[in-house]
């Protein structure tokens, strides 16, 4: 009989996706989301779907019996829509997931982190898995709460649970139900893109990255982080690429460097009484070129990504817009 791996998170984009991949390499799939979560990303799977908190300790215990491996990819993605869950959601969720693993007899633990968690680089340097967050918590406080989660986790490896840390960078690709980077390419096909800044991420298409957890799974080595990404772009690519998927018109305002501090301010006293798409952290972030040397991953997990930006932008946009999003 195939192996039995329990995936926290198994309803979200992500986790989604890594239940797919899974099930395709031939294992036994335990699905375990909340009694309330939406089951839209996984009605189509073969799964065996329990009902589990990360929060409530309690509820673990049933979902760990019998398991293999652990796939931890629950997590609160959208922050700047509810804030005052990150932290708890992804340090005390975190240790909660470690906490019962170890006496279940786990043998192995993939954690679902962030390049979130490795704050900013200096000067032209790019991002690679040396890096630590470093910045204030009130900066950007995503960062801040997976960079916890990695410490919990890596206390409860110290003590003994065998696991290994991946570090996704911004994940792109159909199937995002929450829109959460699948947000910018609504706001493209709505012609909302027009303005760019200074500034760029690394992206990875959202089969590539769960392809890459299994990688981990299968080649990682014990207490390690591995960066799984693909390409660096700028905002300006970014945005003038979705303008050509969408057929809109290319980013032509650009916000000056300058302004970027102010206009986070405004964003955060917005955001006391409506819903901004964005919060001022976001923005600060945004600012800064989060660029990535992926060749340990490359190398030690042999991942070798086989998506581009615009293939996930393109398959993104045809998603939304069978199911209506668009």
């Amino acid at each position: 009989m195939s192996d039995l791996v329990l995936v926290t998170g198994s309803t979200g984009f992500l986790g989604s996706w890594i239940c797919r991949t899974l099930l395709e390499q031939g294992y036994r799939v335990r699905a375990m989301h909340r009694e309330s979560s939406s089951l839209l990303a996984i009605e189509d799977l073969p799964v065996e779907r329990v009902i589990g908190d990360i929060l409530e300790p309690q509820t673990l215990t049933t979902p760990m019996q019998g398991v293999r491996y652990v796939f931890h990819a629950a997590a609160q993605s959208d922050y700047w829509r509810n804030p005052h869950c990150v932290l708890q959601t992804s340090i005390d969720g975190t240790r909660n997931v470690c906490a019962a693993a170890l006496p279940a007899g786990v043998e192995r633990l993939v954690l679902t982190s962030s390049i979130s968690a490795m704050g900013i680089p200096e000067g032209n340097e790019l991002l690679d898995e040396s890096h630590t967050f470093s910045l204030d918590p009130d900066d950007f406080p995503y960062g801040y709460a997976k960079r916890g989660a990695e410490v919990v986790a890596l206390e409860a490896c110290a003590r003994g649970l065998d696991l290994v840390i991946t570090n996704p960078s911004l994940v792109l690709g159909p199937g995002d139900v929450n829109q959460i980077s699948g947000s910018m390419v609504i706001e493209a096909a709505r012609g909302r893109t027009f303005l760019w800044m200074n500034g760029g991420v690394n992206f990875i298409h959202v089969e590539d990255a769960a392809r890459g957890h299994l990688n981990a799974l299968d080649r990682g080595e014990s207490g390690e982080r591995y960066i799984l990404g693909n390409e660096n772009l700028t905002h300006q690519e970014v945005f003038t690429e979705l303008a050509r998927i969408v057929n809109g018109r290319p980013p032509w305002l650009k916000l000056p460097h300058a302004l970027v501090p102010l206009s986070a301010t405004i964003i955060d006293a917005l955001n006391r009484f409506v819903q901004m798409p964005l919060s001022g952290a976001q923005l600060r972030m945004a600012s800064k070129y989060l660029f990535c040397d992926t060749s340990k991953a490359r190398q030690e997990l042999d991942f070798s990504p086989e998506h581009t930006f615009h293939q996930a932008a393109v398959e993104t946009y045809r998603w939304y817009q069978e199911h209506g999003y668009i």
